[in-house]
């Protein structure tokens, strides 16, 4: 199996904030795309917020985070994280989509997407918010 799990942070503005203070506790690097960077603007003063971000440290820390858009529904104590799983092969998140989709409330379709062969989203039956894509190197 090729797939990982790591904490997805959601944020309403302060994403890169985040991101910054925790590579300053764990090391690591951080990687970043704006809506802007992405071509995904749909508020002009949000295009410099983080469409999809990450700490990754040598030692295995590994936090995601994101800020939600302000079209969107935001509550830091309930929606505050997803469970995000990424994998190398699109059959095999295929395959786990389907299986976390029985029951589930879809969010987002399993589809291409502009930054990943495969992105999609979905809130489970226990109302644990998945986002499972296929990874692709993004600079």
């Amino acid at each position: 199996m090729s797939v990982t799990t790591t904490t997805h942070l959601n944020f309403r503005g302060d994403a890169r904030e985040a991101l910054d203070f925790y590579r300053s506790v764990f090391g690591g690097r951080t990687a970043a795309v704006t809506y802007k960077d992405a071509g995904a603007v749909q508020n002009e003063s949000e295009a410099d917020w983080l469409m999809w971000g990450e700490v990754t440290g040598d030692e295995g820390f590994h936090v995601m985070a994101y800020d939600v858009p302000s079209q969107l529904p935001w509550d830091q104590g309930r929606n505050g994280f997803f469970v995000s799983v990424r994998g190398e092969d699109t059959e095999e998140i295929s395959a786990l989509w389907a299986r976390l989709a029985e029951g589930s409330t879809v969010v987002r379709p399993l589809e291409a997407a502009p930054w990943a062969p495969l992105y999609g989203m979905l809130t489970d039956r226990f109302g644990v918010t998945w986002v499972l894509d296929v990874a692709v190197a993004w600079s």
